[in-house]
């Protein structure tokens, strides 16, 4: 996912969008450690998404406290 997707994203969609992503993470995980994960670059790839998701959650909260 590109940043810019992420950011049109509303506050909900942004919460259950993290919560998929850390279930894939899990997913992926508990797959390479029983050797059936086909594509190892997907974990790396989820973890900078949930990275991206978290960080427009933070930008969106540290912007809603400094408009007050």
């Amino acid at each position: 996912m590109k940043a810019l997707e992420i950011r049109e994203l509303t506050a909900e969609e942004l919460s259950a969008k993290l919560i998929d992503l850390k279930a894939e993470l899990f997913n992926l995980r508990f797959q390479h450690a029983i050797n059936q994960l086909e594509n190892p670059m997907r974990i790396k790839a989820v973890k900078r998404d949930i990275a991206r998701v978290m960080t427009v959650i933070r930008e969106s909260e540290i912007a809603g406290s400094v408009k007050q």
